[in-house]
């Protein structure tokens, strides 16, 4: 994918984010998100979206703290997500690709880091939103699931600060099975260091393979759904469950 790919995505899904959320109302439980409300929801995301934009509209080169969560509720607040969700879209879509500013992810560019950030922080929460609407959340798009599975494995959790740590070396395999040609396939080894993940291997014995439908990888490894299938040593895949969020920077 590239990064106008990424904001096509991140233009639609905070669309559908908002819909659902008006659709459930701000007093609505979020299932996916223990102890939030869909209130919480949309502050925060809504947070995300200008702490990302402001990096990028400011060509901000160091670290800065989010500006906090407002004190905005009902259709006030409905209309502050939105308006900051399209700030979003629009200064990722007019940025200079050459654009110098702070991420946290190695990327190509800034700007394409930020678009693929932003593109997976909004469909989780898209997702969140739709459970808390009730129904069938729509699905993920396999080639999305395992762009967003390859930055979580190989991205988030390859950082010193990742908590998905075994005593005892131990190996998970991811196995995407709708994705042709290992493309959705991850070696994952976890010891006492941070995640070290090979792409496309599926070469000696795991300990554990956790597989199914690319969508519902990246729902289950983003903890938001159940396992599609364990196999072997389950232990491995709960300790996943247990250790793996992750926060932005």
């Amino acid at each position: 994918m590239d990064t106008a790919d990424y904001i096509d995505v991140l233009d639609r899904e905070g669309r559908a984010l908002a819909a659902a959320a008006a659709g459930a109302g701000p007093d609505a439980k979020v299932p996916t998100c223990p102890g939030w409300q869909v209130r919480d929801l949309l502050r925060h995301t809504g947070m995300v979206h200008r702490w990302a934009t402001a990096f990028v509209a400011e060509g901000l080169t160091s670290y800065r703290p989010d500006g906090g969560l407002p004190d905005l509720d009902g259709d006030a607040l409905l209309d502050w997500f939105a308006q900051g969700h399209r700030t979003l879209v629009d200064t990722l879509a007019a940025a200079p690709s050459d654009l110098d500013c702070w991420h946290f992810l190695p990327a190509p560019s800034p700007v394409a880091f930020w678009a693929r950030r932003q593109a997976h922080e909004t469909t989780v929460h898209r997702y969140d939103a739709e459970s808390a609407r009730g129904g069938t959340p729509t699905g993920i798009d396999p080639g999305f699931a395992v762009d967003g599975v390859d930055e979580l494995l190989r991205g988030f959790h390859a950082r010193g600060k990742s908590r998905v740590r075994s005593a005892e070396p131990r190996v998970l395999r991811i196995r995407a099975t709708d994705v042709p040609d290992d493309g959705g396939l991850w070696t994952v080894r976890l010891s006492d260091e941070p995640l070290v993940t090979e792409r496309g291997t599926g070469t000696g014995d795991a300990d554990c393979e956790i597989s199914g439908p690319a969508g519902g990888l990246y729902l289950a490894l983003w903890n938001r759904a159940p396992f599609p299938e364990v196999t072997g040593d389950g232990a491995v895949a709960d300790l996943w469950r247990a250790t793996s969020a992750v926060t932005w920077s």
